[in-house]
């Protein structure tokens, strides 16, 4: 089994998965946003392709922990994800990932898909600190 990650974006979404051992994270790819439907159908077949137990949703906050005006529709992909998907879907905090990113990344497209596996990696060194 693995854990899938999603980097939510107006334009583009990034996605990454774990390895099966759940200890490192790896960029999977990243999905034009044409729409939560279509976006949504992407990540049922990721889903189902990489035995995903858990999806990690990027949770967007400002430098002074407030919500960025883009979690309104985090919030929304969220729900509708939920209804689609048989999965449990979190937050995970998501701050300067696309930064971390681009410092490693040079390419953009694939920036996105670098911030997933950066929320992604958060999320699996959380839960071996909790173990």
């Amino acid at each position: 089994m693995t854990i899938l990650a999603i980097d939510y974006g107006t334009k583009r979404t990034g996605v990454a998965v774990s390895d099966a051992s759940e200890t490192l994270a790896f960029p999977k790819e990243v999905i034009e946003n044409r729409g939560h439907s279509n976006l949504i159908e992407s990540i049922k077949v990721l889903c189902e392709q990489e035995k995903a137990r858990l999806i990690v949703l990027g949770h967007s906050r400002d430098s002074k922990g407030n919500d960025n005006p883009v979690m309104d529709g985090i919030r929304a992909f969220k729900t509708e994800l939920e209804g689609a998907v048989p999965l449990p879907v979190i937050f995970q905090e998501e701050s300067w990932s696309s930064a971390e990113a681009s410092r490693y990344q040079g390419n953009i497209i694939n920036l996105d898909a670098s911030a997933a596996a950066i929320i992604l990696q958060r999320f699996l060194d959380t839960l071996r600190a909790q173990a």
